[in-house]
């Protein structure tokens, strides 16, 4: 008996243990968002080029979540739920590595856009940029929030939220081709301000991802194929 309950000790900590990779995995791509924006903004290229140098840290915690897991899969076999939550932050450590490229791509955009020799761009070709990361960090800080809480509510909400982040975007490329049709010269920053944007809609899809992890892990049900829009919590249980 005393030898269970140590076993089932020994299950938990490990558990909460990769709970915790993943949850300063998740702080550290929020905040490298973050920083990579106000680079943008600011025109900081050390600023941005140090969210570079960190991205190994995002993959250092990659690496280690995945070892974390193997273990709890090989040594403990896992079943029910406990299965489904290794399961689940094994997928959401795959969308969050991915964030963290994309905030490393978005602190190359802004390294290309302030250390050319061409004048810097016109404010109104980074608005959209900047009123679609507000949304998009959003977004992640509240799965995040919604994957430490188990709230399958929140979990839709965000899902439920990257049908507007997906409109920003198309109304975004559309007013980035019409900056380039009036002058030529915008050319060159209008593709960068594109990628920017891009980064940004593909982060949203993996915060949207996560939140349909969530709610696997929560309710047991696979809703990745499902309109979030459709998604009750009540139909859940």
């Amino acid at each position: 008996m005393n030898q269970e309950k140590h076993t089932f000790k020994r299950f938990d900590q490990e558990l909460a243990a990769l709970n915790g990779t993943v949850m300063r995995m998740g702080g550290m791509v929020e905040d490298q968002i973050a920083k990579a924006m106000i680079s943008l903004r600011d025109a900081d290229i050390e600023g941005a080029r140090s969210i570079v140098a960190r991205d190994h840290v995002v993959n250092f915690l990659d690496v280690q979540a995945d070892e974390q897991i193997m273990n709890l899969l090989a040594l403990r076999q896992p079943m029910g739920k406990d299965l489904r939550m290794i399961l689940s932050l094994g997928k959401t450590v795959t969308d969050l590595e991915r964030i963290g490229d994309e905030a490393e791509r978005i602190a190359r955009m802004a390294i290309d856009i302030h250390s050319t020799s061409s004048a810097p761009p016109s404010p109104r070709l980074l608005k959209d940029a900047y009123r679609m990361s507000n949304l998009a960090t959003r977004m992640l800080h509240d799965v995040l929030d919604a994957l430490a809480r188990l709230d399958v509510d929140k979990a839709i909400e965000v899902a439920c939220c990257d049908a507007e982040l997906d409109s920003e975007f198309q109304s975004a490329l559309r007013r980035l081709s019409t900056y380039i049709m009036e002058d030529s010269r915008n050319v060159g920053h209008a593709i960068n301000a594109t990628f920017i944007i891009k980064s940004l809609e593909r982060i949203g899809d993996h915060s949207k991802n996560i939140a349909e992890y969530v709610i696997f892990l929560a309710k047991g049900k696979d809703v990745r194929h499902v309109s979030p829009e459709s998604i009750d919590s009540q139909d859940l249980d």
